[in-house]
């Protein structure tokens, strides 16, 4: 066809598509259009088809108010014509059906289920395939009505019909069969699970079908089988393996991708090591295989472009941002974070322009579950292959070896030890390749073994692996650029204050970044620095490095309007600058303070007009409020005292008191964390607001929230140091509901310690009020504190505990036991904290009289009485101190003994 007839075509269905729009005003059209769809039999299908979907857009939209003559016309005609001859067209009413059917018709059109069931016992092959096609569209949209009583459970009848069908002669009759059955296998519906067996055994039948639909239902019904009903597949579980094995190589990559989620699925079961072990020597080689880039993946990449970094991005590829609200947490023994996030996944960051998930994606990620499952014992199945991979000559499998490199970097670590000396270096290499996914794969796994890098000597790897990742930020491919910014701030987290020797060439690589990188980068590149400020802290805090850093941050900040969502990974950044270069930023905090200010009052503002006229104006994206609170709170904590001018200037305390009773969670979360900050930098400020704020507090002591509960929690305890004895009126307020997280099943950690921290201030300023509930929380509260490391907030806490004990020291008594351990976690109170526990100890042991104390102690672990003698009996301090420090560099058993 030549071209000029192409546009012809073009404009023709334009001219078309506007008739059928200027039509739908009046009000006989929808009839015109079900008329074109089913018997216009002169028009072209496209056309028709069009007329059936312009009727859809009407039901969604208008179905309430059309005539019920038109309604009943409609339903007739669709039901007379699901046989229509052509497969557009048959798909076209199916897609009617069930709009109409979504809108609630299901029960008022009791017909609909009936006679499409009956339908599929005609001859005609047309008629048995529509309304197939129909069911499995109603099957897909309305699971759960179809086995409900407000439809008399239809699935009675239905599913033991579908399965009639898994034997029809047609694949495409198979297909849906399967398809609609396969519907109801999550939900576990009554009707399936009656018939469980014969659904089994018929997929079994189906197991070597031809047509390849079939087999991907057949799969993909096995999948959903392994996590709702694995009793019924475990008696087979060696054909079925050894059926997945086979579909994980099926020349349809639909058909191998649905096979492939089976050993996803299967690794998430107790049963897993046992079924797969004798299997792993098929089924390891597969998995390696399908973590090769498809022809078609390397054309969708572009993976024959080397150098696009002047070519500007286009919107789609930008994903949307979600801000990260700021949670409050403590500092562990050993420095571990809250229970380990987990690893930012696998290699969806370097596959993100192909479909979100392929074969490549899935076998890599069966791979690194089972290599958590079977641990070392992969690596004999691995090693042959890896070596043959890693080395290649052909950049498509040596990157894919690469590929199975990070993806059992997790489960493998310690069997790969051995290995890393001669592979990080040969990774670090690759970061050299000529072709950019392979030097964009190597970015990745080299992320994946960032902490084994930063545990052995800076010369050794750190510093060539520091070195190649900087020019790979700034390499000529954006996907590189991409990986290695990603890989970098991985390797930041990791090596903190290792990079404090490097800081001046990192900076000088990252703000060269700033006038190289296209837009998406750039969202990546402020994470990567702000991860910087977080690892390495003050030490940013050098007029050489604030020359470098702050004048393009500052740049980028002016040039974006106040709407623009680019801020947020920029304010997330200058959140975590702001706190690491303290005082430094004091220069650059005036401008940045007013605009998140006005960043949450425009919001706020938009949020009340759109409560008050919803028609009229648009919901706010809230996000813009949360990411300036939690910049603010940034300030705050860098800068102190500074801050103090800046909030007298401001009207900041009653946008506050907005935001801490905003509907949003995320909103409060943050909220409350600048709250906590402020009250730290400039409580005077706060002071005047206690009264109305700790109400607000009181009520977000809701753990079901957990984040708002624990920045609450966290604030109380905040404002209790700087209130003092003036807390008395609020305790009646917060206690109660403290002692009620505290004492909570499966409370997260980080909660559970904030609150143990806000309950021993609060008895450190208020003994009187809180010590008589002593005895309701001295268990979990010695429980909560123990790992975490000596600092301020502990001091406090602990200090508090001492005073209410003073006040009630039969609170104690029944879990005396737990607060020695509690003691002991103290690698080196101060002097009178120490003398505190001196006393209280030696209090408890004269009260209870030697001969008790000796049957008491007696139940003690050995290692608690070495560290209770060694630290508060009567050995010389020097030798106290040393016993103390050597002690609690390995975390004690838990001891559950009562007394």
């Amino acid at each position: 066809m030549s071209e000029g007839s192409c546009d012809t075509e073009d404009w023709r269905n334009d001219a078309e598509n506007s008739k059928l729009e200027q039509l739908n005003q009046f009000p006989d059209f929808n009839n015109y259009l079900i008329f074109v769809l089913t018997s216009l039999k002169s028009e072209d299908e496209p056309t028709r088809s069009l007329s059936g979907l312009i009727l859809k857009n009407n039901v969604k939209a208008h179905y309430q108010n059309f005539p019920p003559a038109v309604a009943d016309f409609i339903k007739r005609e669709c039901l007379n014509n699901i046989g229509d001859p052509s497969p557009l067209i048959r798909a076209t009413i199916g897609i009617l059906i069930t709009t109409i059917a979504s809108k609630g018709e299901l029960q008022t059109w009791p017909e609909l289920l009936p006679q499409l069931c009956n339908l599929l016992n005609s001859e005609d092959y047309n008629t048995c395939e529509g309304s197939f096609g129909a069911l499995q569209k109603i099957c897909e949209d309305s699971s759960e009505l179809l086995d409900s009583d407000a439809l008399n459970r239809p699935l009675n009848i239905m599913i033991p019909k579908f399965l009639q069908f898994f034997k029809h002669c047609s694949p495409k009759i198979r297909s849906h069969a399967i398809a609609c059955v396969n519907q109801f296998i999550i939900g576990r519906a009554q009707a399936l699970m009656d018939n469980i067996d014969t659904f089994i055994e018929s997929l079994f039948a189906l197991a070597g079908d031809e047509d390849c639909e079939v087999r991907k239902n057949v799969c993909r019904a096995l999948v959903m089988l392994l996590e709702v009903r694995i009793d019924r597949l475990i008696p087979h579980m060696h054909s079925i393996i050894q059926y997945m094995l086979q579909r994980t190589q099926d020349a349809d990559e639909n058909v191998a991708l649905e096979a492939c989620e089976f050993w996803l699925t299967l690794a998430e079961q107790p049963i897993c090591k046992e079924a797969l072990s004798g299997h792993l020597v098929q089924l390891i080689p597969i998995l390696v295989n399908g973590m090769k880039y498809s022809e078609i993946d390397i054309i969708l990449l572009k993976g024959d472009v080397e150098e696009d970094d002047n070519v500007p991005d286009s919107e789609q590829d930008i994903k949307p941002r979600f801000h990260k609200s700021r949670t409050v947490t403590l500092q562990h023994e050993g420095g571990e974070g809250e229970e380990g996030e987990d690893i930012d996944d696998d290699e969806d960051d370097d596959d993100d322009t192909l479909s979100d998930w392929n074969l490549r994606k899935c076998s890599a990620a069966a791979l690194d579950v089972l290599a958590n499952v079977f641990r070392d014992d992969l690596l004999p199945h691995l090693l042959p292959l890896l070596k043959g991979l890693l080395f290649h000559p052909d950049w498509v499998i040596k990157e894919s070896g690469i590929l199975v490199l990070g993806a059992i970097a997790e489960g493998c670590m310690q069997g790969m030890v051995q290995y890393l000396p001669e592979l990080i270096p040969h990774l670090i290499q690759c970061l050299c390749d000529k072709k950019a996914l392979v030097r964009s794969i190597a970015c990745w796994t080299l992320s994946r073994y960032a902490h084994w890098v930063v545990s052995q000597p800076p010369d050794a790897h750190l510093k060539p692996l520091m070195t190649e990742l900087l020019k790979r930020i700034l390499d000529g491919n954006k996907r590189v650029q991409e990986a290695a910014c990603s890989a970098f701030a991985t390797l930041e987290e990791e090596a903190c204050t290792e990079l404090v020797p490097y800081l001046s060439f990192i900076l000088d690589t990252l703000v060269f970044a700033f006038g190289k990188y296209q837009h998406k980068n750039l969202l990546i590149l402020y994470d990567a620095i702000g991860t910087l400020a977080d690892s390495v802290g003050h030490h940013l805090n050098q007029p050489e490095y604030i020359q470098k850093l702050m004048p393009p941050l500052i740049q980028k900040w002016n040039e974006l309007k106040d709407e623009d969502k680019d801020l947020f990974p920029l304010l997330e950044c200058l959140s975590s600058v702001a706190t690491a270069l303290q005082s430094g930023f004091l220069p650059y905090c005036e401008p940045v303070y007013q605009r998140c200010v006005t960043l949450v009052q425009k919001t706020l503002a938009q949020a009340m007009m759109y409560s008050q006229q919803p028609d009229q104006y648009e919901a706010p994206d809230k996000d813009f409020m949360i990411v300036a609170l939690d910049l603010l709170s940034g300030l705050a904590e860098g800068l102190g005292g500074h801050v103090d001018q800046l909030v007298a200037r401001s009207n900041i305390m009653t946008l506050l008191f907005q935001c801490m009773q905003d509907t949003m969670p995320e909103v409060r979360q943050s909220s409350f964390a600048l709250l906590g900050d402020l009250t730290k930098a400039c409580f005077p400020h706060v002071k005047p607001c206690i009264a109305e704020f700790m109400p607000i507090l009181g009520t977000n002591l809701n753990p079901e929230f957990i984040s708002v509960c624990n920045n609450a929690t966290w604030a109380i305890g905040e404002i209790c140091m700087q209130m003092g004895v003036e807390m008395q009126p609020y305790v009646a307020l917060v206690l109660p509901h403290l002692v009620e997280i505290i004492n909570r099943p499966n409370t997260p950690k980080t909660l559970l310690e904030n609150t143990a921290i806000t309950i021993g201030r609060l008895g450190y300023v208020c003994p009187q009020e809180v010590a008589p509930m002593l005895q309701q929380f001295i268990r979990p509260w010695c429980t909560s504190l123990r790992n975490i490391r000596d600092n301020e907030e502990k001091d406090s806490a602990f200090r508090g505990i001492c005073v209410m004990i003073g006040v009630n020291p039969g609170g104690v008594v029944q879990d005396f036991i737990f607060f020695c351990d509690a003691v002991a976690s103290w690698v080196s109170p101060k002097d009178d904290l120490r003398d505190m526990f001196y006393k209280i100890l030696h209090g408890f042991k004269d009260q209870v009289g030697e001969e008790n104390w000796q049957q008491f102690s007696e139940q003690f672990p050995p290692i608690l009485k070495e560290r209770l003698s060694a630290c508060y009996g009567y050995m010389p301090d020097n030798l106290c101190s040393a016993a103390c420090t050597s002690f609690y560099s390995h975390t004690i058993l838990f001891i559950c003994i009562k007394i």
